[in-house]
């Protein structure tokens, strides 16, 4: 099931999804400063390519200061707006029951988006 899902996830949207995430990273990863940063919308590329099936397991509070650090830069600077953006496309899907379980997935990704650092995708 989670195969014809994943399908139909990616020929209504989610391949341009992750086309966007994956051309984001490039151009942050562009600095060495971003580099951490486009690692993590990597990660938001790989659940928005293929999100039946995949779990993100939190790792808890990143260790180190400097992980922490980031999270919270990314918080302010990108992670809000994609959350945003997330819950809303979520929200729309979720008011038909043949959407539900695509709006689920947008959720899994707002969650993502917020907090990157720490979670990791299984």
């Amino acid at each position: 099931m989670n195969v014809i899902l994943n399908i139909i996830w990616v020929v209504f949207g989610g391949f341009m999804i992750a086309v966007e995430y994956v051309i984001s990273s490039l151009l942050m990863m562009i600095t060495i400063i971003g580099i951490p940063f486009g690692l993590q919308t990597l990660k938001l590329a790989v659940v928005a390519l293929w999100p039946f099936g995949t779990r993100i397991v939190n790792d808890s509070w990143p260790s180190g200061c400097l992980a922490g650090i980031m999270n919270v830069i990314w918080w302010f600077l990108g992670g809000v707006p994609i959350a945003l953006t997330h819950l809303a496309w979520g929200l729309l899907f979720c008011i038909t029951i043949v959407g539900i379980p695509f709006g689920l997935q947008h959720f899994k990704l707002m969650k993502l988006a917020l907090f990157p650092f720490g979670n990791s995708v299984d």
